[in-house]
C-alpha cells in the first residue's frame, strides 16, 4: 500500500475512535449535568435526526468539493463542537440547549466527513497502482480496523471515566483525536480528493438551491434505478436497525432479566470482535473467494446468528448468536459495500453514500419502538422470536434477489475501474 493509503486509514482510525471515547463519555456528561434520563434520549434522537438529513445533504457537497477537503474540515468541525464543551461548561455552565446546539453542529461536521472518506477510496487504489481485487482488500482491512477500533474506542472511555470521572475537560483528548485526524488527511495529496473529470461536470447541476435539488434527484434516480446498489443500501439498512433494535433493547433486557447484565456489554464486543475477524479474512482471501460466496455466507450466518438470538434458549448461547452474527456481518458488508462503490459513477458517489449513510443511521428509529413495544406488551420471547423471523425472511429475500447474483460480474463504473 502507498503512503496516501496508509495516512488514509492512521486518519480514520483516528476519527472513528475519537467517536469511540465520545459514545461513552458524552451521555454520561449529559446525565450528569442534566439528571435527567429524557435529556439524554431527546439528545440522541434530535441529533440524529439532524444527521440523517445532514447526511443526504452532505453527498451534494462531497461532489462538488475535493473530498479531501471535505474530509479536513469535517474533523475540524467536529474537533471544535466537542472542545467547546468544556469552554462553555467553564463559562456559562452545561445544559440541554447546550448539548443540543454544539450535538447539531458535530452532526453538520460527522456526516459529510462519514461520505467524504467512503469516496476517497477509490481514487486511492487508482493512485497505489489499482490491481484487480485491490478495492476490496483496502475495505476490508479497514472494516477489521473498524471492528477493532469498536472496541477499543469505548474501553477508552471507559478507562478515562475511571481515571478522571465524568467531566467535561475529559473530551478534550475526543477533540484532539479529531483534530489529529484532520492534520493526518492534510498529508494527503489533494489528487486524491479530485471529484471529477471537466467532461462529467456538464451533467451536473448548477449553483443555487435548484442545482443542489437536482443534483439530489439525480442521485436518488441513480440509486432507485439501479436494482444492486439499491439492494444493497435497504439491506444493510434493515441489518443495522434489527442489530440496533437488539443491541439496544432486546439483549439488555434479557441479560437484565437473568440477572447477568454485563453480558449485554460482552454481547456488544463479540459482534465487534466477530466483525474484526471476518473482514480481516474477507481482506486476506481477496482473489481467491468470489464476493457472491461471501455474501452467501454471509448472509445465512447472519440469519442463523439472528435466530439463535432471538430463541433466547440460554445467555451464554445467546452470546454465542451475538458472536455468529459479528462474523458473518464484516464480510457481507465489505462485499456490498466494493460493489456499490465500483458501480456508482464518481460524479454522484458523494450523493449516493451520502444517502446510503442516512439511511442506516435514520433506520433503527424505525425498528426500536415496534420491537421494543412488542417486548413490553408480549414478552420478551415474543420481540426474539419477531427479530428472528424478520431476519430469516430478509435473508430468503436477499438470497433470492437477482440483483445479489451480479456481485462478480457486475460492470463497474468507468472511474471505479482499477484494475
Amino acid at each position: 500500500m502507498s503512503r496516501s493509503t496508509w495516512v488514509y486509514l492512521g486518519s480514520y482510525s483516528l476519527s472513528l475512535l475519537g467517536n469511540g471515547v465520545a459514545m461513552v463519555l458524552f451521555p454520561l456528561l449529559v446525565l450528569a449535568k442534566t439528571g435527567d434520563v429524557l435529556a439524554a434520549g431527546l439528545l440522541a434522537s434530535i441529533t440524529a435526526a439532524v444527521a440523517a438529513v445532514v447526511g443526504v445533504l452532505a453527498g451534494v457537497v462531497v461532489d462538488r468539493v475535493n473530498r479531501r477537503t471535505v474530509s479536513i474540515i469535517s474533523d475540524v468541525m467536529s474537533a471544535a463542537s466537542v472542545a467547546a464543551l468544556p469552554i462553555v461548561d467553564a463559562v456559562w455552565g452545561l445544559d440541554l440547549t447546550w448539548f443540543i446546539v454544539l450535538g447539531v453542529i458535530g452532526a453538520f461536521g460527522d456526516m459529510p466527513g462519514m461520505t467524504a472518506r467512503e469516496t476517497l477510496l477509490p481514487r486511492l487504489v487508482q493512485l497505489d497502482g489499482g490491481g484487480p481485487g485491490s478495492l476490496d482488500r483496502l475495505v476490508g482491512i479497514r472494516e477489521s480496523a473498524s471492528g477493532g477500533l469498536m472496541l477499543l474506542g469505548p474501553g477508552l472511555g471507559g478507562l478515562l471515566v475511571w481515571l478522571i470521572g465524568v467531566d467535561s475537560a475529559t473530551l478534550l483528548i475526543t477533540a484532539g483525536m479529531s483534530l489529529a485526524a484532520a492534520m493526518a488527511t492534510f498529508a494527503m495529496p489533494s489528487a486524491a480528493g479530485a471529484v471529477v473529470t471537466a467532461e462529467s461536470r456538464a451533467g451536473r447541476g448548477g449553483a443555487g438551491v435548484r442545482g443542489v435539488f437536482a443534483d439530489l434527484l439525480s442521485g436518488w434516480r441513480f440509486l432507485l434505478g439501479h436494482r444492486l446498489v439499491l439492494g444493497a443500501s435497504l439491506l444493510s439498512a434493515m441489518v443495522v436497525a434489527v442489530m440496533a433494535a437488539l443491541q439496544t433493547t432486546v439483549m439488555p433486557a434479557y441479560f437484565t432479566a437473568e440477572n447477568l447484565p454485563e453480558l449485554s456489554g460482552f454481547a456488544a464486543t463479540g459482534i465487534a470482535l466477530g466483525g474484526l475477524i471476518s473482514s480481516a479474512v474477507y481482506a486476506a482471501a481477496v482473489g481467491r473467494v468470489r464476493r457472491r460466496t461471501w455474501f452467501v455466507i454471509g448472509a445465512i450466518g447472519i440469519g442463523i446468528g439472528f435466530t439463535v438470538v432471538g430463541l433466547m434458549a440460554g445467555p451464554w448461547i445467546v452470546l454465542a448468536g451475538a458472536v455468529v452474527v459479528g462474523l458473518a456481518n464484516g464480510p457481507m458488508f465489505a462485499a456490498l459495500g466494493v460493489a456499490t462503490i465500483e458501480a456508482t459513477p464518481d460524479p454522484m458517489r458523494g450523493r449516493v453514500l451520502g444517502t446510503q449513510n442516512a439511511l442506516m443511521l435514520a433506520a433503527p428509529a424505525l425498528t426500536a419502538a415496534p420491537i421494543a413495544a412488542i417486548g413490553s406488551h408480549l414478552g420478551l420471547p415474543a420481540a426474539g422470536i419477531g427479530i428472528a423471523a424478520l431476519m430469516v425472511a430478509t435473508v430468503v429475500l436477499a438470497l433470492m434477489a437477482p440483483a445479489f447474483r451480479s456481485l462478480d460480474t457486475m460492470e463497474p463504473a468507468a472511474d471505479a475501474k482499477v484494475g
